[in-house]
């Protein structure tokens, strides 16, 4: 029977002499097959003392460190996954410091050091940035992993230089060493490292080798003991077994999953029984399948046969499933996990019973209003669970929502989403890939601009308006228009030149929310729905929009049979008269 990895874990934090403990920490062991893919990770986080929230920010970046990393996919080295993590750990720190009161004071806001180790077969991946430390026992010495990122300016005065929400990105120092049985790493925030020596923390350890929470507590029993004014905060983890080292180790490279060949009806795949073809295209190919565990109907998707030699798609096609596991909404597909081991680069997810958007539209050419609130309400709140985890969908399109049987519609497609501070993933607009989403895009992706919320705003406004007219409101003008200039004289068509009873504010609201220029859009998806069903102030109390400005076609038209009646009528009265 192969052997798999063991490990003891302890831990101990106190506030110390403080009012509140700042710091967090915490571990995470999970079962098989995480075990074997993912290894087992341990954290540590230290606020500072300059801010009343950072203990806020150590609690969120440990939480979200040990959430994330497991939802990361298989295909990842531990290197990329926890890197991709703490990426967008910080960069959701470092918005919330940009929308609260401390944008002008980042020492005050959500800021935090954090350590992690994570153990996955015979290695140990170290990951610091801050003024923690990681250790590995060494006799009765402590061999430090990490380098505190601490400036000094004289004896009595330092500050971080580096530290997790300070900045939109953040540089995590890393390295990887072999690990053997009964080896032992502490991991300890500065409140404890700086009071206690080696010998005491290595003799706590050696005495308490069968409680090592008793060893955490003795270690920061003796840091109060010796004067330490901090929050302190300690765990040890001792290596009890090592699983045979996995073949990536062995090669010295990253293992990656194969990729799969065409499936088809009937056929058995990694414990599941293909039903039928789905869906293909050039991007990827999608398949009803039975899952052999549960007997529930699911979705499989493989990468595209025409793309798979394509590196950026393949990193794309694998964001897709840790995207999925992040968002937690009722509206945004969900991600089908199996306790088995994966053989092969695939995603799975619920299986949606309905339809498409697109199909919806065709079925329903004129919908009434209140259809079109229920549908677009629907999408907003995925939206909504996108924008709050700082990810954009970046490709919001009929064909990407589907509507199932009950009603309940579901964003289902995440190809293209934009983790905030995750540099890889290509952007939506690169040439020929755009090519039939373009005309849902907002137009700051044509003048190469990673675009904001107030993007997959526009894309919404866009279904809005096609739903209650059948029509693009610029037909496809948007992927023409690549400059500022021409932008400006983009035209939305009115909503009333197709339904004179829709309510004019509701033609507002959508001309508004797919308005060329970002910031004259409403702020929030949420703002939006709430101007669907309730006339703005700023609509209200606006003066009437000239009709040269609402639709200079019809203007046009209405001087030319203006002049030309009044030419009609001075040639009467000039020459009417004449036999």
């Amino acid at each position: 029977m192969p052997r798999e990895l063991k490990v003891s874990i302890g831990g101990h934090s106190d506030r110390g002499r403080k009012e509140i403990n700042q710091d967090f920490h915490g571990a995470l062991i999970p079962g098989e097959p995480l075990l074997a893919s993912k290894g087992v990770a341990i954290a540590i986080a230290d606020g500072i003392s300059s801010s009343k929230v950072s203990q806020i920010a150590s609690e969120s970046a440990i939480k979200s460190f040990l959430t994330d990393y497991y939802c990361t996919s298989d295909s990842w080295s531990v290197k990329t996954s926890a890197h991709r993590v703490l990426a967008a750990a910080n960069s959701w720190l470092h918005a919330e410091n940009r929308r609260g009161e401390y944008r002008h004071d980042k020492d005050r806001g959500y800021v935090c050091t954090l350590s992690a180790l994570v153990v996955r077969s015979n290695t140990a991946h170290v990951f610091h940035v801050g003024d923690a430390r990681v250790y590995r026992v060494s006799g009765a010495a402590l061999e430090q992993l990490t380098n505190d990122h601490r400036v000094v300016v004289s004896p009595d005065q330092s500050y971080l230089g580096r530290a997790l929400g300070v900045n939109p990105q953040v540089e995590i120092d890393y390295r990887a060493i072999q690990v053997e049985t009964g080896d032992v790493f502490v991991l300890a925030t500065d409140g404890a490292h700086e009071y206690v020596s080696p010998r005491f923390v290595t003799g706590a350890i050696a005495g308490n080798a069968g409680d090592l929470d008793a060893a955490a507590r003795a270690v920061v029993a003796e840091a109060l003991r010796r004067g330490s004014p901090d929050n302190l905060t300690v765990q040890i983890v001792r290596i009890d077994e090592l699983p045979d080292a996995a073949a990536d180790e062995v090669s010295g490279q990253v293992a990656e999953l194969p990729l799969p060949p065409l499936l088809e009806a009937r056929m058995a795949f990694d414990g599941y029984t293909i039903v039928r073809e789905l869906h293909a295209s050039s991007r990827s190919h999608v398949y009803l399948a039975t899952d052999g565990d549960a007997g529930a109907l699911v979705c499989v998707k493989i990468p595209s046969i025409d793309l798979r030699g394509d590196t950026a798609y393949l990193k794309r096609f694998l964001m897709e499933e840790w995207v999925a596991r992040r968002v937690d909404s009722a509206h945004v597909l969900k991600p089908r996990s199996s306790s088995r081991k994966r053989n092969y680069l695939y995603v799975v997810t619920e299986f949606v019973d309905g339809q498409t958007l697109t199909q919806w539209m065709i079925d329903n050419p004129k919908p009434g209003i209140e259809s079109v609130r229920g549908v677009v309400e629907q999408v907003a709140l995925g939206l909504r669970a996108f924008h709050r985890m700082e990810m954009l969908h970046r490709d919001l399109r009929p064909d990407n929502i589907m509507i199932d049987r009950a009603g309940t519609v579901k964003i289902i497609d995440f190809g293209s989403v934009r983790v905030a501070g995750v540099v890889e993933g290509a952007p939506l607009i690169e040439g020929e890939e755009i090519l039939g989403a373009v005309q849902y895009a907002a137009p700051e992706y044509f003048l190469g601009e990673t675009g904001s919320s107030r993007s997959d705003l526009f894309s919404l406004g866009v279904i809005a308006h096609q739903m209650l007219t059948g029509k693009l409101p610029y037909g496809a003008d948007v992927p023409k228009a690549r400059t500022k200039a021409r932008q400006r004289k983009l035209t939305c068509a009115s909503l009333l030149d197709v339904d004179p009873d829709i309510p004019p504010w509701i033609d507002w609201a959508i001309r508004k929310a797919v308005h060329p220029d970002p910031w004259k859009r409403q702020e929030e998806v949420s703002e939006f729905v709430h101007d669907l069903r309730h006339p703005n102030e700023a609509w209200l109390n606006a003066s009437p929009t000239p009709l040269i400005e609402r639709n200079p076609v019809l203007f046009w038209k209405g001087l030319s049979f203006i002049l030309g009646c009044a030419v009609l009528a001075l040639l009467t009265l000039r020459f009417g008269g004449r036999p």
